[in-house]
């Protein structure tokens, strides 16, 4: 049994890896969470009942809150997912990107670094912390074959993906100086159950329902490579239980599409289980808009690295992870997507904090 601390538990990502560790093993979770807009303990809901759960409401750029519960849940690994992380927000807002993404994680670097120093030998031999990146930091990839790789330069495009490579080097010196056994992962694209909607597909389903326009910037030329969350989950914690310290392990989905073929596979599969009142399909309501500065064309991983290391691979094609997506959206529409929508999932933070 190990006691892990999950930055940023209560978000998309890393709410399926606390889902997937209280469900699969006898681990415990500390839930480590400031509950920005992005943060929604109703995420949580199926786990946090088990008596290996517990929730902390502290901003990760507060040192004597971290120091607090490093000293209180003695962890024997940090999954480090806390971060800012939408591109056109990054663009409107440059500086809290920073702020969480650069400041945030040396203050819990530097927090992990006073607990590390508490240990015994072998707590020191057995603790891990595991900080989870993008693919991102690798800037824009220029031919049709080329992928990004644990040795590709970073080139970062946007204040979002610079803020987490800075973040990554960080991750590095504070191993190569200090000695923290650090990993480091870096993943393509997540889709599926719990996404916040103002991303591509919960976004592209949730307005189409609604009868509102698909909006897809330029001609929807942009690729991407596609990898379900509880798949990225999995990956996640093999890496922090089972890979090497200071080890970079990229996650991929070996999914590449376009955002114009994801948005029609969407529509097609709403076409299918939730047709239009009038008959006609949900790909009349695309819309292409402006494209965003600096977007980047194509995104692809090469992961044979976890694969041959750690033996990982997904389990989900696209077209299956898809398929439970939509279905997903569609039972929850009333409920989690509900509140979210209207905000209501926001008051779940009052008298939050210990």
């Amino acid at each position: 049994m190990r006691k892990i601390i999950v930055t940023g538990g209560a978000g998309f990502i890393g709410s399926a890896v606390v889902r997937h560790i209280l469900s699969n093993t006898d681990d415990r979770v500390c839930v480590v969470d400031k509950l920005t807009y992005a943060g929604n303990l109703e995420s949580l809901a199926e786990v946090s009942d088990s008596p290996n759960y517990r929730f902390e409401k502290v901003d990760i750029c507060d040192g004597p809150e971290l120091d607090r519960v490093f000293r209180s849940f003695q962890p024997d690994a940090v999954m480090h997912l806390a971060a800012e992380s939408h591109v056109d927000r990054s663009i409107d807002g440059p500086g809290e990107f920073i702020r969480t993404n650069v400041v945030g994680t040396y203050t819990l670097l530097e927090a992990a670094r006073r607990y590390f120093r508490t240990l015994d030998e072998a707590g020191r031999r057995a603790f891990r912390f595991h900080h989870i990146s993008t693919d991102e930091v690798y800037g824009d990839l220029k031919g049709p074959g080329d992928y990004f790789r644990e040795t590709t330069a970073y080139a970062p495009s946007s204040p979002y993906s610079a803020s987490k490579a800075a973040s990554d080097h960080l991750v590095r010196a504070w191993l190569r100086t200090f000695g923290l056994p650090t990993l480091v992962t870096n993943c393509s694209n997540n889709y599926g159950p719990y996404h916040f909607p103002e991303k591509l597909i919960p976004l592209i389903i949730l307005n189409a329902l609604d009868g509102k326009p698909l909006p897809i910037y330029g001609r929807g030329e942009q690729i991407r490579d596609w990898l379900f969350v509880e798949d990225h989950a999995r990956a996640l914690y093999q890496v922090v239980t089972e890979g090497t310290p200071g080890e970079t392990y990229n996650i991929g989905g070996n999914n590449e599409k376009t955002n114009l073929e994801v948005v029609k596979t969407l529509c097609g599969l709403l076409d299918e289980l939730r047709p239009r009142p009038d008959g006609k399909s949900y790909a009349e309501q695309i819309t292409f808009v402006t494209d965003r500065p600096g977007h980047d064309m194509r995104y692809a991983i090469d992961a044979s690295k976890i694969r041959r290391e750690l033996g990982w691979k997904p389990q989900e094609t696209f077209e299956s992870g898809i398929r439970k997506t939509v279905e997903w959206y569609l039972a929850h529409r009333d409920d989690w997507c509900k509140h979210i929508l209207d905000g209501s999932y926001k008051l779940e933070r009052l008298g939050l904090g210990r």
